[in-house]
């Protein structure tokens, strides 16, 4: 029984590295972006739902690949 959670637990911690490491770098490129730019970013709802379905299209992928 051990062995079973021991799986889920690792699974949980590889991911969770995973989007922290994604969300540090789409923070890096925002930063960069606005540097370059030297303004602040403008973020408004309609990037907001752009990011949404991208991350809705990711989670979907990856739920297929783990039905395989």
């Amino acid at each position: 029984m051990e062995n079973s959670q021991e799986w889920k637990t690792k699974m949980l911690l590889v991911s969770a590295g995973l989007g922290l490491l994604a969300g540090l770098t789409a923070a890096y490129i925002i930063i960069q972006n606005a540097d370059a730019k030297e303004d602040k970013p403008q973020l408004n709802a309609g990037d907001g739902v752009k990011v949404g379905l991208g991350v809705l299209g990711v989670l979907r992928l990856i739920a297929d690949i783990g039905n395989k």
